[in-house]
C-alpha cells in the first residue's frame, strides 16, 4: 500500500512489497535473520544493498518492536543437541537425504492433485468443497493433522511423538495438505512443512545415531523446508531461531544441503516456483553475474579493422560495398590521422543517393559534422550494449582515449561470443594438475 502511494521506480516498489514481508514473517515467528534469508534467496533473487538493507531494517525493526511488544519467544524453545562426529555426520546426510526425498514427494503430490482437480467434469467453483471433505475426512482419521499444528511441533521437538502416532500424522497431513493446495482451499507452506519433516524425523529417530530427543525431528523439519522450497540458509536459520539454539547450526546446514541437493537433482523447480513456471514464467534461481559486467572492450574487439578513406566517393562505396569480396555489412571511415569520421554501410549509402548527393561527392564531406558514437577499449561491455541499442547500429568504432585513433572494431557478434565463453567455462573440463599424465598426452598427441 505504502509502494503505491510513492513515487517509486518497479525495483523499489518490489523491494518495499519484500520488506513488508519480512517484516511480518518477523514479527509472527521472531525470525529476523531467516526473514532476511526467505528474502535473498525466494522472493528478491538479487543481492544488492538497494534490496537488502531495506528488508534487513524492516526485519530488525520488527523484532525490537516485538521485544517491545513482550511477544514471547523463541517459539520452540529446544536444549537438545548432537555431538559432533563422523557418526553423526553420516546421520545428517541421512536425515537430509530422506526430507529432500520427501520434498519432491509432497511438491509431486500437490501438482498432481491440482491437474487432477482441472480434469474433474465440474466447474472450478465446487474444487475447494470436495478439497474440504477430504480434508474432514483426514481430520476424522487423524485430528492431529488438523489445524495451525503448532502443539504438534511442540511434541516432537520435546521428543513425545512415538514412531506410529507420528507416521500416522506424516501420512494423513500430506495428503489432506496436497488435496487442499491442489483444490485451490487456502493453506499455508511453513507450518505444514515443519509438521511433516518433523514427523518423518520422528519416525527414523530410533534408526539413526543416538541425540537428545527432539533432535532428529528438528533436522527433518528444517531440511524438508529447505527442500521444499529451495532455501537451504532460510531453513537453517529460521530452526535455529524458532528453537532460539545455536548449537545445532552444523547439523542444520548439513541436513538442509543434503536436502537441498536431492531435490535440485530430482525436481527443475521448488514448489512455490512450479505454480509461477505453470503460468508461463520463467525464473532463474542462481545467482549469477553478468559477464558484460566483468570484460572490457579490448578483449573482445576486433584489431585488424578494414577501414574506408574520407577521400573515397559515394559512387566508390556503392561499388566496395556491393563486391563479391566485401564479407562485413558496414565499416569505418577515417581520415589521414586516424580520426573516425563516421560508419558506412548500405542503408546509409541510399539514404545519400535519394537525398540527391552527388555520386562524385566524397565520404568526408558527406560525414562532415555528424555525430559519431565511439567505444573505448577500457570500457565495459555492460556501457557498449547500451550505446549499441541507443545508437541503433550493430557495429561501433573503437578509439583510443588519449589521441582518438582507430584502435579496434566490435559488434553484437563479438559481445554474443563473450556469453560462449562463459558458458564454454562451466561446460569444459580440464585436470590442470595430471602428475605427469596430462604433459605425456600432450607428448604424444605432439
Amino acid at each position: 500500500l505504502i509502494a503505491q502511494m510513492l513515487p517509486v521506480s518497479d525495483n523499489e516498489r518490489k523491494t518495499l512489497l519484500v520488506a513488508g514481508a519480512a517484516a511480518g514473517m518477523t514479527t509472527v515467528f521472531g525470525t529476523p535473520i531467516a526473514a532476511i534469508m526467505l528474502a535473498v534467496e525466494l522472493l528478491l533473487f538479487e543481492w544488492t544493498p538497494r534490496s537488502f538493507i531495506p528488508v534487513a531494517v524492516a526485519a530488525i525493526v520488527a523484532e525490537v518492536e516485538r521485544t517491545m511488544l513482550h511477544i514471547p519467544g523463541p517459539i520452540f524453545p529446544f536444549q537438545g543437541g548432537m555431538a559432533i562426529s563422523f557418526a553423526g555426520l553420516g546421520g545428517w546426510v541421512l536425515i537430509g537425504v530422506a526430507a529432500g526425498l520427501l520434498s519432491a514427494l509432497l511438491t509431486q503430490m500437490v501438482y498432481a492433485c491440482e491437474d487432477g482437480f482441472q480434469k474433474l467434469p465440474i466447474h472450478w467453483m465446487w474444487w475447494p468443497m470436495l478439497g474440504g471433505l477430504v480434508v474432514g475426512i483426514g481430520g476424522l482419521i487423524e485430528p492431529q493433522a488438523l489445524g495451525v499444528g503448532y502443539d504438534n511441533i511442540s511434541s516432537m521437538l520435546d521428543g513425545r511423538t512415538i514412531a506410529t502416532a507420528a507416521l500416522l500424522l506424516l501420512v494423513v497431513k500430506a495428503v489432506i495438505w496436497s488435496v487442499a493446495l491442489g483444490s485451490g482451499t487456502s493453506g499455508g507452506v511453513l507450518a505444514p512443512l515443519l509438521i511433516m519433516g518433523g514427523a518423518m524425523g520422528a519416525v527414523l529417530a530410533g534408526f539413526l545415531p543416538a541425540a537428545d530427543p527432539g533432535f532428529w525431528a528438528l533436522l527433518a523439519m528444517a531440511a524438508t523446508m529447505g527442500g521444499t522450497m529451495r532455501a537451504p540458509l532460510t531453513a537453517t536459520f529460521f530452526a535455529v531461531e524458532l528453537t532460539g539454539n545455536t548449537h545445532v547450526l552444523v547439523p542444520l546446514i548439513a541436513a538442509c544441503a543434503a536436502a537441498h541437493a536431492v531435490t535440485v537433482l530430482l525436481m527443475k523447480r521448488s514448489i512455490l516456483t512450479e505454480k509461477i513456471a505453470r503460468r508461463g514464467h520463467h525464473l532463474v534461481r542462481e545467482y549469477r553475474v553478468d559477464p558484460f559486467a566483468l570484460t572490457r572492450v579490448h578483449e573482445v574487439m576486433t584489431t585488424q579493422v578494414q577501414s574506408v578513406p574520407a577521400t573515397m566517393t559515394l559512387h566508390g562505396a556503392a561499388a566496395f560495398l556491393t563486391a563479391p569480396e566485401t564479407r562485413h555489412p558496414s565499416f569505418p571511415v577515417i581520415d589521414g590521422n586516424r580520426q573516425v569520421l563516421g560508419l558506412i554501410d548500405p542503408p546509409a549509402i541510399l539514404r545519400w543517393r535519394r537525398a540527391g548527393k552527388h555520386r562524385t561527392t566524397t565520404l568526408g564531406e558527406l560525414l562532415a559534422g555528424s555525430k559519431v558514437t565511439l567505444a573505448y577499449p577500457d570500457e565495459y561491455l555492460e556501457g557498449l550494449s547500451d550505446k549499441l541499442l541507443m545508437a541503433n547500429v550493430s557495429h561501433l568504432p573503437v578509439v583510443a582515449r588519449d589521441d582518438g585513433t582507430l584502435v579496434g572494431y566490435v559488434g553484437w557478434k563479438d559481445l554474443m561470443r563473450v556469453r560462449s565463453r562463459k558458458q564454454a567455462e562451466e561446460r569444459d573440463r580440464t585436470a590442470l594438475l595430471g602428475f605427469g599424465t596430462r604433459r605425456g598426452k600432450q607428448e604424444g598427441a605432439a
